[in-house]
């Protein structure tokens, strides 16, 4: 089954139509014999076999009723059944009654007009093409003598065959009117109960993303999806600025190199006014940015992204419907682009809790924890791969003394001068870490002793050129895995010892590790072990 039919299907449950059509079935029976006993005189000729026709039509209603509790799965069919069997007692009450001059065939209009509107209008069609053969077999019935006439001789008017004809004709008229209002509705629903599931899964889809872009992605995905826009991007940001964070049907070449986010008039007005903005077309020199995004775009829908009432950016998508927009398109964007900024929110605080717990508060490079992470992930790749890493361990010289001497907040400044000038001289693959105290740890990637000792030596220099309030210099230690070492603890032992022997030398040089004792591999595991 389509999605469009599942959930025209179970836009109101086929239980829940029966009960009400019993309800009215219940009602209908009840009026006509509370009529035939208080006010019988309307029900000419007086034939009171209508009470033994309505209390047998009652018995079968109830009948119907207890099947459908013991055969729920047959709940449709039992529906149409007495469907027909509502036509044939209807027909037949008001032949009874009198016929073309019969009040009961209103009731005919009254009960059509509700099928089509609780059942469904192709349902009501049906139901008028029976409720017409009922009528013309039973004035054919008549005229053949088979059944007599019930209308009163002096209630009777023109040709009974024309009156019969103007009544089918209103018939028709309750079943087309009743059928395009009931179609109407039935569409407006199924549109509804789609746009709802789509911000259902929306936020389901989003609630398995943790990064900003596939937040900004789904959202203009279920957005493009649901109301098929031809264009459509979403600029945002936590600092501001308007990067693109995800595009539909943009060119090859801007989706990849959007260019340097610029600000943007339009979206700015749509954030001011916080409401979403209608645009018929872009000025290039007033907002270049979106005009390059969206070159030639018309009728444009901007939807500012807002979270705990800060601005974020905007969801800007192009519809080709003319510059008419519905109203139910609009209100879908809003809630979704509101439920996606505090998901772009959230996944921006979570990026920044993260970088928190990777990085050194002072001097944001990587930590301790994430250095001995990236370490086993290098070690563990260069034994898959049979490459090797080397690490190199540096030490700002005498930085007690100039701690002492200048104060805390000069040799933090330090701290992060020299953190800076390593990042500066690393690869971009390489990753420097603050160890501990003043000393800084760089693992190497794909670096063997020889060409580790010339990066050390860089980096040491690096760090003597750093700025600072007195001469800095600092020693280093360079340590190979597997040449010096059998797995990441005993890498960092080795680049460990290599720098002692660079201060014990007399400080301000770099020295190779030259290997482990025998038992240094058991202390590694004992220490492993006990951790």
């Amino acid at each position: 089954m389509s999605r469009t039919a599942a959930l025209a299907a179970d836009a109101v449950p086929v239980a829940e139509r029966f009960r009400i059509m019993q309800y009215a079935r219940l009602t209908a029976g009840v009026l006509v014999l509370a009529v035939y006993a208080f006010a019988r005189q309307t029900l000419l000729p007086d034939h009171g076999v209508i009470v033994t026709w309505t209390l047998g039509y009652l018995a079968v209603t109830v009948g119907v009723e207890v099947l459908v509790r013991l055969l729920p799965k047959r709940t449709l069919l039992l529906l149409s059944g007495m469907l027909m069997i509502d036509g044939i007692w209807l027909a037949w009450a008001a032949y009874l009654t009198g016929g073309t001059t019969s009040p009961v065939r209103y009731m005919m209009l009254i009960h059509l007009g509700a099928v089509c509107l609780i059942a469904s209008y192709r349902t009501g069609i049906k139901l008028a093409v029976w409720d017409s053969l009922l009528l013309f077999t039973i004035r054919n019935a008549i005229a053949g003598k088979v059944l007599v006439e019930t209308a009163p001789p002096r209630l009777v008017y023109g040709n009974p065959d024309q009156r019969l004809a103007i009544f089918v004709v209103m018939l028709w008229l309750v079943a087309i009117s009743t059928s395009t209002l009931s179609a109407i509705n039935e569409r407006e629903l199924r549109r509804r109960r789609g746009d709802l599931e789509s911000l259902t899964q929306l936020a389901e889809q989003i609630e398995r993303t943790d990064d900003p872009s596939s937040v900004a992605r789904t959202m203009l995905d279920a957005a493009v999806s649901t109301f098929d826009f031809p264009r459509g991007i979403v600029l945002a940001s936590s600092e501001g600025d308007l990067p693109l964070l995800a595009s539909f049907g943009l060119s090859e070449q801007t989706a990849r190199r959007p260019g340097r986010p610029g600000v943007s008039v339009v979206i700015a007005e749509a954030q001011d006014s916080k409401a979403t903005l209608l645009v018929r077309g872009l000025d290039p020199v007033a907002d270049p940015w979106l005009a390059r995004l969206l070159p030639g775009a018309r009728n444009l829908v901007v939807v500012p992204l807002f979270a705990e009432g800060r601005p974020l950016g905007a969801l800007v998508v192009e519809h080709d419907g003319g510059a008419r927009i519905e109203r139910r398109v609009v209100s879908g964007l809003e809630r979704s682009a509101s439920y996606a900024a505090l998901a772009l929110r959230n996944a921006w605080l979570l990026e920044q809790v993260q970088r928190l717990a990777a990085t050194d508060g002072l001097t944001k490079i990587a930590n301790r924890r994430t250095f001995e992470a990236a370490l086993d992930r290098e070690v563990a790749r260069a034994t898959r791969s049979a490459e090797r890493v080397s690490l190199v361990m540096v030490d700002i010289d005498n930085f007690k003394l100039l701690n002492d001497t200048h104060g805390h907040q000069a040799g933090d400044e330090v701290l992060r001068n020299v953190a800076a000038a390593l990042s500066c001289e690393c690869r971009d693959f390489d990753t420097a870490a603050r160890y501990g105290g003043e000393e800084f740890a760089v693992i190497l990637p794909g670096c063997g002793p020889e060409e580790a000792y010339d990066i050390a030596e860089r980096l040491r220099v690096a760090v003597s050129l750093a700025a600072s309030v007195v001469p800095i210099t600092a020693s280093a230690g360079v340590s190979t895995y597997p040449s010096h070492a059998q797995d990441a603890d005993t890498l960092v032992r080795a680049a460990d010892e290599a720098l002692y022997a660079s201060k014990h030398a007399g400080r301000n040089r770099t020295s190779l590790a030259v290997g482990l004792p025998m038992m240094a591999p058991v202390d590694a595991l004992l220490r492993r072990a006990a951790d």
